[in-house]
């Protein structure tokens, strides 16, 4: 079996860890000499503590935050701006994933973009098709769909259990942000 052979690798499920297990499997390969980008389709203007890591990581570890933030009880009106940041996030993968820059993407909540009607099902196994020989790509977010899970590698379902959430306790920095 060839050790080159780029993976497509799928974090799914309703529990905790989905971009957490991704960021691990990004620093495992950084850690390896490979070059790694993470694009986050739901996520922007927080300031998650990935992104302070990443910047002392150097250029080798890129996280770029592509979306307009969280889509839940978004108004109608303003879910456009949201659809027109997922299509540019995805035009953004593509045009990575054939720049060989890379040697695996991370596309955080790309799911979530799918999930939410921002991007098409379709398109997104279009790119998965169109991904170079080598490279490893990762996608994150509930509800992977079959279409993704079919081209899909390897895929793991994370389960919630238990969360502090439901037991009133609120987000805790350098946990859930």
């Amino acid at each position: 079996m060839s050790e080159s052979k780029g993976l497509i690798i799928v974090n799914t499920g309703n529990g905790k860890g989905k971009t957490t297990a991704a960021l691990g499997l990004g620093l495992r390969a950084w850690g390896q000499g490979l070059r790694v980008l993470v694009l986050q389709f739901i996520k922007g203007n927080w300031k998650y503590g990935e992104l302070q890591s990443a910047a002392r990581m150097g250029e080798n570890f890129v996280i770029r935050q592509l979306g307009e933030g969280f889509v839940r009880n978004v108004k109608e009106d303003a879910i456009a701006e949201h659809q027109d940041a997922a299509e540019s996030a995805l035009a953004d993968a593509k045009q990575e994933m054939m720049s060989g820059n890379w040697d695996m993407i991370i596309l955080d909540e790309i799911n979530y973009a799918i999930k939410f009607g921002l991007l098409a099902t379709d398109k997104v196994v279009e790119l998965l098709e169109t991904k170079p020989q080598s490279l490893h790509l990762v996608l994150t977010g509930r509800e992977a769909r079959q279409e993704i899970i079919d081209r899909a590698d390897l895929v793991t379902e994370m389960k919630e259990i238990k969360h502090p959430l439901k037991q009133g306790i609120k987000a805790q920095k350098g946990i859930e942000f």
